[in-house]
């Protein structure tokens, strides 16, 4: 199975929680049907990204990163790359990768899909990162690394978030959180299938 067959694996199993993110999601299989290269980010103007939130053990604080280019408090993630089997690995690699945390339990269920436009992704304006967007617990002893990605990255409380911090974030947050209070722990470790 490719990634993109897991992606359209994934996105065609999920169950939307409201009729945008459902709407999105149909969004999503389409380009995946039209694009062979949909998970390249060398597919333009749109292509398929994963990224993850990281949530400290009890839950109340979120890691964030201060994107080097975007210059935004945002969750983890990005683009796919030709070793990455699954989208749920895709965002588990990149978590590990800008948070230097690498004992992360990642939920293999997506929470919440957003398509952002991204200003400095390829030769086509606008173009867009469709989004596929999950939640991992970190251990509790986790100790953060600030990778050449970011200019920094911090632990916040899930109430009280930087005030410039992006709604679509807030959005995962919330989705997050919520889901991550009816199951107290995500339903597989990281890298298991």
């Amino acid at each position: 199975m490719t990634l993109r067959d897991d992606a359209h694996d994934v996105l065609s199993r999920w169950e939307a929680p409201d009729p945008q993110q459902q709407r999105l999601r149909g969004l999503y299989l389409d380009h995946l049907v039209a694009r062979p290269d949909a998970m390249s980010r060398a597919c333009h103007p749109d292509h398929l990204t994963a990224s993850v939130l990281i949530v400290s053990a009890d839950h109340t604080r979120v890691l964030l990163t201060l994107h080097h280019i975007i210059k935004r408090w945002l969750q983890t993630g990005g683009h796919c790359e030709a070793g990455d089997a699954t989208l749920v690995e895709a965002a588990l690699r990149e978590g590990r990768e800008e948070s230097g945390i690498h004992d992360l339990v990642v939920d293999p269920v997506p929470v919440l899909l957003s398509r952002h436009e991204v200003p400095s992704c390829g030769p086509i304006r606008p173009s867009h990162h469709l989004d596929v967007q999950y939640v991992a617990v970190a251990a509790a002893d986790a100790q953060e690394v600030i990778s050449d990605e970011s200019d920094d990255l911090a632990w916040f409380g899930v109430d009280d978030l930087p005030v410039d911090t992006d709604q679509s974030v807030r959005d995962l947050i919330a989705a997050a959180t919520t889901r991550l209070r009816g199951t107290p722990s995500p339903a597989q470790p990281a890298g298991s299938r």
